[in-house]
């Protein structure tokens, strides 16, 4: 058998999108395709960067992050999705894509990398501590309005 071709690759286009879609679609259930166009739109004139971790060009694993300044971080990539393939995780896809993030962070002078994660998704609090040393600092509050 033949050895995975793995890689990632920033989602530049609609197509590549569209892609990635069913992926990002198991984390952000609510989301419609033209809503999730949408969005990105928006968000890419804001600096945000959808990264996909592809395996013999299936993609597996989806991340989007925007980097950012503030005065607790100072410069850091905030991780805003992240999610593998309900079929496909336990394979270490998330984790070669977070530590691609990581890099990714480092290489355009970031210190930090941060993200938020539900509370009720707790095996992925369990990855992002003792798998990717992550620590967890906060509690992330929202108000609807």
């Amino acid at each position: 058998m033949d050895k995975e071709t793995t890689y990632v690759k920033e989602l530049l286009n609609k197509e590549e999108l569209l892609k990635a879609f069913p992926i990002m679609k198991q984390l952000r259930t609510h989301l419609i395709e033209e809503t999730y166009l949408n969005l990105i739109l928006d968000m890419k004139k804001e600096g945000y960067k959808m990264f996909a971790l592809y395996v013999d060009e299936e993609v597996v694993a989806v991340a989007g992050v925007i980097k950012l300044t503030n005065l607790y971080y100072g410069k850091h990539v905030w991780v805003n999705d992240l999610v593998t393939d309900i079929n496909k995780r336990s394979n270490k896809y998330g984790q070669s894509l977070l530590s691609f993030i990581n890099e990714w962070a480092k290489e355009n002078g970031c210190d930090v990398v941060a993200l938020s994660s539900g509370l009720q998704r707790v095996e992925a609090h369990k990855f992002y501590e003792l798998k990717m040393g992550f620590d967890k600092t906060s509690y992330v509050f929202k108000k609807q309005l």
